[in-house]
């Protein structure tokens, strides 16, 4: 499970801003962000498993970022990894030409997922069935397009009210006032503030307790990210190569976005 926050058209000032944490099996090798692509050039955290990714920039100011989502018939080893449609995704030139690569998927074609893709100037959730695809073949995936605000993605619906994460921090990431261009950077503490909760109620449907920061063993939040594109087209990227409870962000040096 992970959870992404995304202030769409909140402020003219910021007209984008997303903050994410990756949860992750921590044995699973990774690298941290960096540039994994060229023409367009993608700067991503990379999985060294599958070769793909979970959250990334591109130089055309778009930002994608990747989770997997709950679904009934559970994980199929033999569906293409969901990383690899990631960066695929973050080598296209557009939300729109994001929007009609994501629209042909099968709804069968990879485990359940949902994906953010989104620029300065428009914002899509592209999500799998939420039946299992045995029972809908046809299926495709469905994308839909966000209106201003604040939304929130884990490993449920768009904003579903009953994922305990979402309901615990809603309320709280849409205080989160975003600041002048030029003071973006005050954001990272207060969002740091609300990614590092470990006091979420307990998810009755699968008795864990479904806290924002995870630590669960073999299996916890990896890293933490903040992508904010400011009103004069510039891309800042924090990260925290860790739990943001216990693990400070820095600002990652990305090249100009075209």
């Amino acid at each position: 499970m992970c959870t992404l926050a995304a202030y769409v058209g909140v402020s003219p000032e910021v007209p984008l801003l997303v903050a994410a944490n990756r949860d992750e099996f921590l044995d699973r090798p990774s690298a941290e962000p960096g540039l994994i692509a060229v023409a367009p050039w993608v700067f991503a955290g990379q999985d060294l498993n599958a070769g793909g990714t979970w959250f990334g920039v591109n130089e055309h100011g778009m930002v994608v970022g990747l989770l997997n989502r709950r679904r009934l018939e559970g994980l199929d080893p033999n569906r293409r990894s969901r990383g690899l449609l990631c960066l695929e995704i973050l080598q296209t030139s557009s939300p729109l030409d994001a929007v009609e690569r994501l629209r042909d998927i099968p709804g069968d074609a990879y485990n359940g997922f949902n994906i953010l893709v989104a620029d300065a100037r428009q914002a899509f959730v592209a999500t799998t069935p939420a039946l299992p695809s045995l029972h809908r073949p046809s299926d495709h995936v469905q994308v839909d397009s966000l209106p201003p605000g604040v939304h929130l993605l884990t490993n449920l619906a768009l904003n579903d009210p009953t994922c305990p994460r979402i309901a615990k921090s809603s309320e709280l990431f849409r205080k989160v006032a975003l600041p002048a261009r030029g003071a973006v950077a005050a954001v990272v503490e207060p969002l740091r503030a609300i990614l590092s909760d470990h006091t979420t109620a307990l998810d009755p449907r699968t008795d864990v307790i479904d806290t924002l920061c995870v630590h669960r063993g073999g299996y916890g939040t990896r890293s933490s990210s903040i992508v904010a594109i400011t009103a004069d087209g510039r891309l800042r990227y924090w990260h925290a190569p860790g739990p943001p409870c216990v693990t400070k962000f820095s600002e990652l040096e990305i090249p100009a976005s075209a």
